[in-house]
């Protein structure tokens, strides 16, 4: 009987074995309970307990155990122990904000011992089956928040679908264009797993701080919203609108005209920011010159600030590509144009890549001339954002007035009394020198001046003679006044008096002149008067010969 049961009870459950042992025992007899536990090596209580139950009957209810047997759970032998476990996990909304893993990391086993502090006896793995049971599970951020809305936000979602719509109803190209994150090239760590032979993985850098002159990889991507296809050219220098244009004049010759042979405009969807935004000035005059190249009528509609992850590009393109190269390091272009190249969906994504070797430096400025001049043609609605560049050159360009080293030659608009000792620190002989010295140095090397770049608030009357840039730049410097404060009394505006201060410290530098602080700091052209001996009341429009300093004894003007 022994070996019979050796070989059953293993493949029983626990009332089952039960219920064999108490009718086994049942079969021998008196005497049965006591042969058959020692025949299966169990307690004479459990043939017993299946003996009883065989005895008393009733259909399975599915229980090995009877109702309140077993171990009591710890959530009920201490009913403060989940309270004080939600104190923990959520101290802003449950508990005290100074909680003491307020500012930890809140592990399973740090949850745990310090709740054994507070003297809950619990494990790790008990916190962990007790937050399951709350309706916790470990879970990372969400990108939802979008900061500051702008009030036409989802009137220009509208705007922009409306336009697509149309476009694409009328066979007409629609692309968003955008670029992907720059990349440093090496064997640097990438984000997420490959499949590798177990303990091969590839092997990389232990850090990632790029070496000095380390290559990057600069994708910028186009996603032909009515083909379902992308075009990104892989670049080797800067993120600027020549190499933005570029790539939008590499995908019309290679792909955009063969599959729009009829087309006469295009839609292009952009961020507000980066290389293509709306207030960036090379991106509407290279957009220009694509247009009359291509003679294409090309409308932009921008996204609003913050929104730029609702661009069909970011989730239709480079996640795509994103998902292709997880945890490849990439350590050259030719890597980098192959692994997006190589990128297919399932709906029929296909993606042609190529690398751009061209050169786009940074810091190139496009004048006020040059933009008045531009066939563009804002929207009514919300003309920043949405515009229509036409297939056309740009217009004439408008004579340029006459002007002296690049400047309208004008006279001194600053009161006589700002030049006070006091204020200049320099007595009127020093000032004399340092300004004829200045003069010259000025005659000798004439700034660059870009014609018609300061249009706006830069006319004749508002420029500065050489005396008044030089004057308030030795003010600025010297009491570390505002910009507002000087523009009230020299009657022109901040920006202005910020290019005066801007270009002359240099030019002082080169001279070896020092400008020495002075004891306070003023914030008021109250405060300069009172330095200087004039009173407050008359002190904005005083141009007197003569001044008085603060003791009262007359001084000659410098």
């Amino acid at each position: 009987m022994s070996e019979a049961l050796g070989l059953l009870l293993p493949y029983l459950d626990e009332r089952q074995r039960r219920l064999v042992l108490g009718a086994a025992a049942r079969v021998r007899g008196h005497g049965g309970i006591r042969l058959v536990a020692g025949a299966a090596g169990v307690a004479e209580s459990t043939v017993s307990r299946g003996l009883r139950e065989l005895e008393r009957g009733g259909e399975p209810d599915g229980r090995m155990r009877a109702v309140g047997a077993g171990r009591k759970r710890l959530r009920d032998l201490d009913p403060d122990l989940v309270p004080a476990l939600l104190v923990l996990v959520e101290p802003d909304q449950r508990g005290d904000p100074e909680s003491p893993l307020r500012w930890t990391v809140k592990s399973t086993r740090a949850l745990a011992a310090e709740l054994s502090r507070q003297g809950h006896r619990v494990g790790h793995d008990t916190v962990a089956a007790l937050l399951k049971a709350e309706g916790f599970s470990l879970q990372g951020t969400s990108r939802t928040t979008e900061g500051a809305r702008h009030p036409d936000r989802d009137a220009q979602f509208r705007y922009i679908n409306d336009q697509a719509t149309a476009y694409l109803a009328d066979g007409q190209p629609v692309i968003s264009v955008d670029v992907k994150k720059k990349e440093t090239l090496g064997a640097y760590a990438a984000a997420g797993r490959e499949w590798h032979r177990v303990g091969q993985p590839i092997r990389v850098r232990a850090h990632d701080f790029p070496e000095k002159g380390a290559e990057k990889a600069v994708p910028y991507g186009i996603y032909d919203i009515g083909a379902d296809a992308g075009w990104v050219s892989v670049g080797c220098d800067g993120d600027t609108a020549a190499f933005a244009v570029a790539t939008l004049r590499r995908w019309w010759d290679g792909q955009g005209r063969d599959h729009y042979p009829h087309a006469s405009r295009l839609l292009i969807t952009a961020d507000a920011g980066g290389s293509n935004g709306y207030r960036v000035r090379a991106w509407k005059k290279e957009l220009a010159a694509f247009a009359h190249e291509s003679d294409l009528e090309v409308t932009v509609c921008h996204f609003p600030p913050g929104t730029s992850k609702w661009n069909k590009i970011e989730h239709r393109l480079f996640s795509q590509i994103s998902i292709n190269w997880r945890g490849r390091p990439l350590t050259s272009h030719e890597v980098v144009v192959n692994t997006i190249g190589a990128t297919r969906t399932r709906t029929g994504l296909a993606i042609h890549a190529e690398l751009d070797p061209g050169a786009y430096p940074t810091g190139v400025t496009v004048p006020d001339d040059v933009m008045d001049r531009l066939p563009l043609t804002p929207h009514e609605w919300h003309g920043t954002w949405n515009y229509t560049l036409r297939p056309e050159p740009l217009s004439a360009q408008r004579p340029a007035p006459a002007a002296e080293f690049g400047r309208f030659p004008v006279g001194d608009k600053a009161p006589a009394w700002l030049a006070h000792p006091s204020l200049t620190g320099l007595e009127p002989a020093a000032w004399t020198d340092l300004l004829e010295r200045y003069t010259r140095y000025r005659t000798d090397h004439p700034p660059v001046v870009i014609p018609g770049r300061h249009r706006g608030g830069n006319t004749g009357t508002s420029l500065l003679s050489t005396s008044d840039q030089l004057l308030a730049t030795v003010l600025t410097k010297r009491w570390s006044l505002q910009q507002a404060t000087l523009a009230t009394l020299f009657g022109v505006s901040k920006a202005r008096i910020g290019r005066a201060v801007r270009e002359t410290t240099p030019d002082l530098d080169a001279l070896g002149h020092t400008i020495t602080a002075g004891a306070i700091k003023v914030t008021s052209h109250d405060q300069l008067a009172a330095i200087a001996g004039q009173r407050p009341s008359s002190a904005l429009h005083t141009n007197a010969v003569a001044f008085t300093d603060v003791s009262g004894a007359q001084a000659p003007s410098p």
